[in-house]
């Protein structure tokens, strides 16, 4: 019998352990990093939200649900037709997160799958939206302008709900085989014009190079010719103020012909043989003997 309500005792001491155990478990939560704890009191959601860290709360009335406030990445495929209808599959990546303060309300009012309820529409709508302002070759050359534009479109429809969008990328824009065949042939023309409008460019640019070299050349001969004249010009200025008046006597003397001169002019300068009416009348009369 003593045996019996010591045992009795031992089991009614590990039951009170066991519930102790139990309820000093659940009367703690832990707030992992990066998350907010929503306390949900008898299924009511309450305004408190639950920082980083340990707490205590009321075993077996009170959880704690752990909503990620981290930022969150997701991919998603879109269908859309462009300002000049043409099909575009497109592929977009968001980064967002949800905010510390909304985290109660979101689990109140949408639950823990608000991507696939509120973000995941709102990515295909602003998409849309956007897309169809655009013809499908502005989609191509404005991608970072009309990328820009969806994040905005995005990022104003889900931002009452307590997301915000951190990233909005373009992956990728995917047009008809048809389209991309114009494209291409658009680019291919585009590409021959250019070169077309090169090979123009690079023929004027020769031709004018090689005229200003024949302008630089002619400059080069005349200035050239220029300074030979004026080289020889100098040489007879030199020569002329050499020219003195012993100079011009010893080349008279030099042109003598032994001949006496007739006249001589007072500055000795100039000889000239002038015929004298003698020696004419001598070469022409005839001399008579005695």
């Amino acid at each position: 019998m003593k045996s019996l309500k010591k045992a009795t005792g031992w089991i009614i001491a590990g039951v009170a352990a066991l519930l102790i155990i139990v309820a000093a478990t659940s009367a703690t939560t832990i707030v992992p990093a990066g998350h907010a704890g929503v306390v949900v009191t008898m299924g009511s959601v309450s305004n408190r939200v639950l920082d980083e860290g340990l707490h205590f709360k009321v075993p077996f009335v009170q959880q704690v649900v752990m909503m990620n406030n981290k930022i969150q990445k997701t991919e998603v495929a879109s269908n859309s037709v462009s300002k000049d209808l043409q099909t575009i599959s497109s592929s977009v990546a968001i980064n967002f997160h949800i905010t510390k303060d909304a985290s109660a309300t979101i689990y109140q009012t949408i639950g823990e799958q608000y991507s696939d309820t509120v973000l995941q529409p709102a990515i295909q709508e602003a998409v849309k939206a956007v897309t169809a302002q655009y013809t499908a070759e502005e989609l191509i050359t404005k991608r970072s302008a009309v990328g820009d534009e969806i994040g905005q479109t995005l990022s104003e429809k889900v931002s009452d709900y307590g997301i915000l969008i951190d990233k909005f990328n373009i992956v990728d824009f995917d047009f008809s085989e048809e389209f991309n065949a114009a494209i291409e042939q658009k680019q291919v023309a585009e590409q021959n014009k250019l070169r077309a409008e090169t090979e123009k460019e690079q023929q004027i640019i020769e031709a004018e190079a090689a005229a200003k070299q024949k302008t630089i050349a002619a400059d080069a001969d005349a200035e050239a010719t220029l300074k030979k004249a004026e080289a020889e010009a100098a040489a007879n200025e030199k020569i002329n103020a050499s020219l003195n008046d012993k100079v011009l006597r010893y080349q008279q003397i030099q042109k003598w012909d032994g001949k006496c001169p007739n006249v001589v002019s007072d500055s000795a300068s100039v000889l000239m043989n002038l015929p004298s009416d003698d020696a004419d009348s001598s070469s022409t009369e005839t001399p008579t003997n005695p």
